[in-house]
């Protein structure tokens, strides 16, 4: 069964087998698309504030 995460930017549920992923502080974060994943390596912060 794979397994099912938050894009921290959007929102919306998405695989961890995608290819859109980012390495943040020894975390591997997903996302939806390119654009999801370019938005949150320019700022993560802004993204995880409160996480």
């Amino acid at each position: 069964m794979v397994e099912k995460v938050k894009d921290p930017v959007c929102g919306m549920e998405v695989e961890t087998t995608t290819e859109f992923r980012s390495e943040h502080m020894g975390k591997t974060y997903y996302f939806c698309s390119e654009n999801c994943k370019k938005e949150f390596e320019k700022d993560p912060h802004r993204f995880l504030h409160g996480h």
